[in-house]
């Protein structure tokens, strides 16, 4: 899968038996549609999130296209105002999360003990601060893989 920012292969990386793809050059993450229910291990918080959501209209930034179907992806306000702008496939096939996005989006629901687990975890392998990582590397104890 090829990132819609770059265009260049993700990384396949395994978070809590969830592989999700991840761009090294801009930090970003895509997940499946159904895979935020998986990560969370949790539908009701995964619901609680993705009823938090809203069509973002007249937003300013670049529209991107769904690495799976190529077709322009949707803008998304999820959570509590000013929301956290978000690309949705309008195919249905995943969403689209840039650099700490995935992670702003989990506080929604974050009383829930396996978000607080999985927080943890990408600010253990993705640091805020952190230089972008090389294409050839991965964060340590992450299984990594390239997909096309």
């Amino acid at each position: 899968m090829r990132s819609p920012i770059t265009g260049d292969p993700m990384l396949v990386l395994e978070l809590h038996e969830v592989e999700i793809d991840y761009c090294p050059e801009t930090g970003g993450i895509w997940l499946d549609d159904g895979e935020l229910e998986l990560l969370l291990d949790d539908p009701e918080a995964a619901e609680h999130i993705l009823e938090s959501g809203r069509r973002a209209h007249g937003v300013k930034e670049a529209p991107r296209k769904c690495p799976i179907s190529g077709h322009p992806m949707e803008k998304w306000l999820f959570g509590p105002e000013p929301g956290i702008l978000i690309d949705r496939s309008a195919d249905g096939h995943g969403f689209w999360f840039d650099r700490g996005e995935l992670r702003q989006m989990l506080r929604v629901a974050e009383e829930n003990p396996r978000t607080k687990a999985v927080i943890a975890f990408l600010n253990e392998m993705f640091p805020m601060n952190e230089p972008e990582v090389a294409e050839s590397t991965a964060p340590a104890g992450v299984a990594k893989g390239e997909t096309e």
